[in-house]
């Protein structure tokens, strides 16, 4: 099969391959959050998604629906920016909305990619939002586009709205099972139609999905925070592989695939969700401080002080500094107000970037055996920066410890993680990334800690609790577009051989 396209050239998109290369911030792909016969739907999935604005920054969209037809808004940029003013309800009038915060994964940016995205099929309008990557979207967008079907958008959610207006299914939801049937991969889906929200949450549990409820009405978002936001009680996790129908008589739970045992996104904990939410039943802040605990076990450093890099890695920080015993002091100062289109137009400005976001505290650092703790670290370029910052500030000593496991494969389920040659764990020794960071000793979370620190004890080779494939090697699914791909490179290189031979 050959799996061409013009957005891969071939290769499968990252598009922590096509940004800054001084950027090594992860980002997840978006948020979604939903709600079903509420007042004033759209200034409440406004709310929503302000808190989770952290799950993507580049773009936002709010579809609603007032019983006779749908009204959707899509804006590059924040939700604060876009979602304001007191016409609000009346530019997104009804009952029932659903939202999009989004940060480009799968088909990169452009307004033509912002959700939620809509389509009128034969059974109605239906508007569908989206987090996660699917990793058989080129797969199923050749296929559909050999068969006919135009594509909008280089999205790789607009391959289930094809796959729903296929459908010879009778019934929607019947439609929408067949299509998510379809689709691999790691994902959380929220759906309106002119009678039902649906919210799906993939066979594993990779991308988080939770069930709320606002004055009795039914709220469906990708964190808790966002049913904090809006005053709404936490009912419950949506489990992996459920499908939840929301409609006039109430709430209804459907199974539509093979039972399978979860295996949730640890990097939620790790990094993606806001502290204080509750993923899968946990304390996103009770977990980030023990696995600093059990960092401070693992890899103690002989030190005066402890340093978050701010703000991911604060609460890893705070557990270390209890654990060791040692003082916990803010000595790097984040700045919350530069945005991140800031034109760097030359070198030496961009070399000055990291100061932008992350200032050191003098008064703290000075004199100091510093212990520097990091959420991760992925290329290693940013955290040089601030190890090269933090002894321009007078620390005599800096020990770098990561409160996750060295990162040696990339990600491929709505994480902009690069490619495994571009990660500094898959291609350096601890020595060579110790040089390469300029610190005196460098640390990493290990794999078993890191699952004590979940409060599950020792982890399952043959079946892992958790999706952890960037630390492991380990992948939760079939990764059918990459198979794809190297299959054809693979081919075109036995062409050439045969050809040089002959």
């Amino acid at each position: 099969m050959t799996l061409s396209n013009s957005l891969s050239d071939g290769k499968i998109w990252n598009p922590a391959d096509h940004r800054d290369p001084d950027d090594e911030t992860m980002r997840l792909e978006c948020g979604v959050f939903g709600v079903h016969d509420v007042a004033e739907a759209s200034a409440v999935a406004a709310l929503g998604l302000h808190a989770l604005q952290h799950r993507g920054q580049e773009a936002c969209g709010i579809a609603t629906f007032d019983g006779k037809r749908f009204y959707t808004e899509r804006h590059v940029g924040k939700v604060g920016d876009a979602f304001t003013g007191e016409d609000l309800v009346d530019r997104l009038p009804g009952r029932s909305a659903i939202g999009h915060t989004r940060y480009s994964t799968a088909g990169g940016a452009g307004l033509r990619n912002i959700q939620p995205m809509f389509a009128d099929l034969e059974s109605g309008g239906v508007a569908l939002a989206h987090n996660g990557n699917l990793t058989n979207f080129f797969t199923l967008r050749n296929r559909l586009v050999s068969d006919g079907a135009i594509f909008q958008s280089t999205s790789d959610s607009e391959v289930i709205l094809h796959l729903l207006a296929r459908s010879r299914k009778a019934k929607f939801v019947d439609r929408f099972i067949d299509a998510i049937s379809q689709i691999e991969g790691g994902y959380a889906l929220i759906a309106l139609t002119n009678k039902k929200l649906i919210g799906v949450r993939d066979p594993l549990g990779i991308r988080p999905l939770v069930l709320g409820e606002l004055a009795g009405k039914p709220v469906l978002a990708s964190e808790t925070c966002a049913l904090d936001m809006i005053g709404a009680r936490f009912i419950r996790d949506v489990q992996h592989g459920e499908m939840i129908i929301i409609d006039e008589n109430g709430v209804e739970s459907v199974r539509p695939f093979p039972a399978l045992r979860a295996r949730p996104c640890v990097f939620e904990l790790v990094y993606f969700a806001r502290p204080d939410s509750f993923v899968d039943g946990r304390s996103v802040y009770d977990v980030r401080k023990r696995m600093g605990a059990r960092l401070a076990q693992d890899s103690a450093a002989p030190a005066d002080v402890v340093v978050p890099v701010p703000d991911s890695g604060v609460p890893a920080a705070i557990g270390y500094a209890q654990e060791s015993g040692l003082p916990f002091e803010m000595g790097i100062i984040r700045n919350h107000y530069i945005g991140r289109t800031f034109i760097q137009p030359t070198q030496g400005v961009r070399e000055l970037g990291v100061r932008m976001k992350h200032s050191p505290n003098r008064a703290v650092l000075e004199g100091k055996r510093v212990v520097l703790i990091d959420d991760s670290i992925v290329r290693g370029t940013t955290s040089r920066k601030i190890v090269r910052m933090v002894r321009e500030a007078g620390a005599k000593e800096v020990h770098l410890r990561s409160a996750s496991p060295p990162i040696k494969w990339p990600d491929f389920y709505g994480i902009d993680m690069p490619e495994r040659d571009k990660l500094l764990a898959a291609t350096k020794s601890l020595e060579e990334m110790a040089k390469f960071l300029e610190v005196d000793t460098l640390g990493f979370l290990s794999v078993e800690g890191l699952y004590e620190a979940l409060g599950v004890g020792p982890r399952d080779p043959a079946n892992p609790q958790f999706t952890d494939h960037y630390f492991t090697g380990d992948y939760p699914t079939r990764l059918t577009d990459r198979e794809a791909v190297e299959a054809d490179a693979q081919g075109a290189g036995r062409q050439l051989s045969f050809l040089v031979s002959a």
